[in-house]
């Protein structure tokens, strides 16, 4: 028989009560949210039990709600798989704004390595226990966070781009 969404709430409700809510269950898949110092703990939970056997993390990522309350500005977001039933489940442990800290993933998934420095590296959360928490993709010198809502798109002062790229002048127009 099938492992249904019903199933899944029910065992992870008994288990970790009052620290996971707001199940929904957009498109079909699973989804809800997790205390952050319990994240790890679910995630093993997930894993380990013979019934849920979810035994792959898809994926690993940030999101940033600059307009939440300070508690719930950052967060993470994971998705994980059952291959033996090909069921997909979704769950977010929110962070502080000012200290975006949880605990890593890399100790259950080896592949939770570059996707929590990708995250670190683009949103600034600390994977508290990563065995190589350092910037991936920008550079070393970066003091910022790039896919942090509070900075600009692009850089205004930049004089080396041709505006007629960027839908700001007709393409017509005589800029040589």
């Amino acid at each position: 028989m099938a492992l249904t969404n019903r199933e899944i709430q029910e065992k992870i409700a008994a288990k970790f009560g009052e620290s996971v809510k707001d199940f929904t269950e957009p498109y079909g898949m699973l989804t809800f949210e997790v205390d952050r110092d319990k994240a790890i703990e679910l995630m093993q939970f997930l894993h380990d039990d013979e019934t849920l056997r979810f035994n792959f993390l898809t994926t690993l990522g940030g999101i940033h709600f600059p307009e939440n309350d300070l508690d719930s500005q950052l967060g993470v977001v994971y998705h994980m798989h059952n291959w033996v039933d090909n069921v997909r489940i979704r769950f977010k442990a929110f962070l502080n704004g000012e200290n975006p800290e949880i605990e890593t993933a890399t100790r259950l998934f080896n592949c939770a390595n570059w996707m929590e420095r990708e995250t670190y590296d683009f949103y600034g959360i600390i994977f508290n226990g990563h065995p190589d928490l350092k910037r991936i993709l920008n550079m070393d010198e970066m003091v910022s966070f790039p896919m942090r809502k509070e900075f600009p798109l692009e850089d205004q002062g930049r004089t080396d781009k041709d505006d007629r790229y960027f839908g700001r002048i007709p393409v017509n127009s005589n800029l040589n």
